[in-house]
């Protein structure tokens, strides 16, 4: 195949042998530039666009590439940059603190805490996720109780280690994603992941209004007010309104017969979302709140305050590969600031992407999550990321953090490979882009395979994109998973270095 004009098409034949020095296999090419060559004819015609592809050896040494040194639009494959940087900044056992601090004392005679108190938030990305798993606010009124605290008063009040709470929507991101279940407030003020999901069904006959089934959080019911109304047949006319205060009003019509209908939507006030889980949360525990009293205000640092309960994220690790696993675009916005800081994280994580790479012109980064269409990065920034990183001893075992094939985002990968743990990859989608990034095992040893597509037929893309992989993994092998071959394929050494399985 000849490419086209605009399309600079490398090769670089390996070395025959049956073992490179240390007696590492050595990649042979025999045949992998015809099947690349195949592939791509078919791909560009399939899905036209501007397509950036690099697929290297292990330790990076490119094999065969289509512009590979382009800057594109990455989409999410920039979490893989995040996690990266910011298990480097932190390491992979940090864990995220939520606190209620206070001054005063107890009232021994009837249990009241006697002075101020307040909520320190620090965006812990797993706090109140009753579906799955992490810290709860529940935990914290426990631990009050624990000891002995039965009355409070005065409203709430939140804070963060870093001073003012704040939650916003990053400039950054396209406003028209805003509200969208993807595209949440990111700050320290986040529970359930910036979600609110609830479900709403007929009620007990025609007229009678519609009933609230569940909600998740559960103290969203609190914050729902339904008006609408029940009607004869299956058909299902409900809508939801955002409403002052953090609140929902669901309106419209369900039919007698029709199925119980399903709402996620973003926290658009999440201080009144806290407020409702900490107030459910204080009655859970027996403990009396009265919000109208107003005591003195907490003192400022939040370090001289007493801690009066406290709780914990989850390891870095788990976050990290649960951000990837499901390209969770707040997780990732939100590992960004614990690492980088609210001020000017984004380009901290550029330089750190390009001192590991060495590509200063192929990469810009202004937001952690890819989520904006302003990042750009080169196919062979990512596969120069992927052999350098986990050389570094904060990258040992980093290739663990990204989901295996038929896992997440990768679970159409389920299909044509031998079984799963053949790939470790990270995948992005925008309305125009499509990128997959990411290690594959084959028998004659890992290759690094960056595939990035800028243009209108996003679909279409990904399937010739899928098709790379099932083509190139169909004889595929395992990547290693325990340390003693970490060391030698994927940048590991050390056997408390590599971070749990995904769930």
């Amino acid at each position: 195949m000849k490419p086209a004009r605009s399309t600079l098409l490398l090769f670089f034949a390996m070395a025959p042998g049956p073992a490179g020095a240390g007696g590492a296999p050595v990649l042979r090419a025999d045949g992998l530039q015809q099947q690349l060559e195949s592939w791509f004819a078919k791909a560009r015609r399939a899905a036209p666009g501007t397509w950036g592809i690099a697929v290297a050896t292990l330790e990076g040494q490119l094999l065969w590439a289509v512009q590979p040194t382009r800057p594109m639009i990455p989409a999410s494959t920039v979490k893989l940059f995040t996690t990266g940087f910011a298990r480097s900044v932190l390491g992979g056992d940090a864990r995220r603190i939520t606190r209620v601090l206070g001054t005063g004392h107890l009232d021994p005679f009837d249990g009241r805490w006697v002075g101020s108190w307040t909520l320190e938030l620090n965006g812990d990305p797993t706090l109140e996720r009753p579906l799955r798993g992490g810290p709860t606010i529940l935990d914290l009124t426990e631990q009050l109780r624990a000891t002995g605290i039965r009355r409070m008063s005065g409203p709430l009040s939140l804070a963060s280690a870093a001073g003012e709470a704040v939650a916003a929507y990053p400039s950054v991101w396209d406003p028209r994603h805003q509200g969208r279940y993807f595209a949440p407030l990111v700050g320290d003020i986040v529970v359930n992941e910036g979600l609110v999901t609830f479900a709403v069904g007929a009620g007990s006959g025609s007229g009678k209004r519609a009933l609230l089934h569940s909600a998740t959080p559960a103290a969203v019911g609190d914050l729902i007010e339904i008006q609408a109304k029940t009607v004869v047949g299956r058909r299902s006319r409900l809508s939801v309104r955002r409403a002052a205060g953090g609140r929902y009003l669901v309106v419209g019509t369900i039919g007698t017969r029709a199925r119980v209908r399903w709402f996620t939507l973003t926290a658009h006030e999440p201080k009144a979302l806290v407020e409702a889980i900490w107030a459910r949360a204080l009655r859970q525990s027996g403990i009396e709140w009265d919000r109208s009293s107003e005591p003195a205000r907490p003192a400022f640092p939040l370090a001289s305050l007493a801690v009066l309960a406290q709780v914990t994220s989850v390891p870095f690790d788990s976050i990290a590969m649960e951000v990837n696993r499901r390209s969770v675009n707040v997780g990732a916005e939100l590992l960004l600031r614990w690492a980088g800081g609210r001020q000017n994280a984004a380009d901290r994580l550029t330089e750190h992407v390009r001192q590991v790479t060495g590509e200063l012109s192929g990469v810009r980064l202004v937001d952690g999550s890819g989520l904006s269409r302003d990042d750009r990065a080169s196919p062979l920034a990512f596969i120069s990321y992927l052999a350098r990183f986990p050389l570094l001893p904060a990258g040992k075992g980093f290739p663990l953090l990204l989901p295996t094939n038929g896992v997440g985002t990768l679970r159409k990968l389920a299909i044509g490979m031998p079984g799963p743990g053949i790939v470790r990859a990270k995948t992005g989608t925008l309305g125009n882009a499509a990128t997959v990034v990411g290690y594959l095992g084959r028998p004659e040893g890992v290759l690094l395979i960056s595939l990035m597509y800028n243009g209108p037929r996003v679909h279409t893309a990904r399937q010739q994109q899928w098709k790379l992989f099932r083509l190139l993994g169909a004889q595929g092998v395992l990547l290693p998973e325990d340390s003693s071959n970490i060391g030698t394929q994927l940048g590991g050494t050390e056997p408390d270095t590599v971070p749990p399985r995904e769930p």
